[in-house]
Order: C-alpha cells, then structure tokens, then sequence
C-alpha cells in the first residue's frame, strides 16, 4: 500500500475527530489542554503547534489513515506528538511508518539530528513502534504513567525531499 503525509485540510478534522472516542482517549491523545468533548472545525487552533508541523498520512486522496504532529524542542530536536491511527487501520504497520515520515519531514524542513517522544507505559503497541525506530527510554525524564523517549536520527541535517510529497510504501 503506497501512503503519503500531507498538510491536513479542514474536512480531515471531522474525521480524527471520529477517532476519539471520550474524555479519557482525549487526554491520552492530545494532553490535558484539549478539553473533550471538542468541536472538529476548532481542532486546527487547538492543536496548533509552534514551531513544528501537523500532517496526516493518506492512501490516495480520501483516505485518512493517521495524524501526527512534531514540534521543535531544541533547533536540532523533533518532539513527536498526537500520533493517532485510524481504528480501522491499526495493526498494519502504519504508526511506524507515519512516525518515519513525520521524523524524515523533520530533517528535511529543519534538519534535526535527534528526536523525542511520550509514550504511556500501558501502551506496548506504541512502545514497540518506537522502539523499533530507534528511540530509547530516558527513565530520568519519566513519570511512573509515561516514559520519555528520546533518538539520535542518523539522517541528520538537510535530507532528499521526501517523494510525491511524503510517499511511502508500507506492507
């Protein structure tokens, strides 16, 4: 299945919004600061990062598979955030390949050489994905709920633009 990574639209939001089914997922998701319920149109302001970029990855035109944010901690640090896969698409291999997209969009735009993430213990599925990308648990910087998670990327500095605007191929 060929995917990509574009710019979300508005009609995207109603769509993630779908994805988050009560309070608690919410909290989980997007941090305490969104408060569920929420409206879908007001979703871009409130998950507006700055500095940093939000995109979802799609097969085709239509089909929104995931949304995922990073956002500069540091000049050279992506901060992964609000990864979420649509429920119908999990188990795919899909949460790797958005976060290898977000991460290689990160080094193209702003040419990080690490990146970061928080993950909650409870979430093994997760936990591997991120793993398996080369991030390592900092338990200095963790709380008993979440762990910090933090990779050296080894394609730092500016990168090849990634192909027809973020394309992909994940089996």
């Amino acid at each position: 299945m060929t995917v990509s990574l574009r710019l979300p639209v508005a009609a995207d939001y109603a769509v993630i919004s779908g994805w988050i089914a009560d309070a608690a997922a919410c909290a989980r998701w997007a941090g305490p600061q969104l408060a569920y319920p929420f409206d879908p149109g007001q979703l871009p302001q409130l998950l507006q990062v700055q500095p940093g970029a939000s995109y979802v990855l799609c097969q085709g035109d239509a089909d929104i598979l995931g949304f995922g944010q990073y956002r500069l901690r540091q000049p050279s640090v992506a901060h992964l955030c609000r990864i979420a896969i649509a429920p119908q698409a999990r188990g795919r291999g899909l949460g790797k390949t958005l976060c290898s997209l977000l991460l290689a969009e990160a080094v193209r735009a702003h040419g990080v050489a690490a990146a970061s993430l928080r993950v909650y213990r409870d979430n093994p599925a997760a936990r591997a994905i991120y793993a398996g990308l080369g991030f390592v648990e900092v338990e200095a910087e963790s709380t008993p709920e979440v762990l910090w998670m933090h990779a050296q990327l080894s394609c730092a500095g500016p990168a090849t633009p990634l192909p027809a605007a973020g394309a992909a191929t994940s089996s």
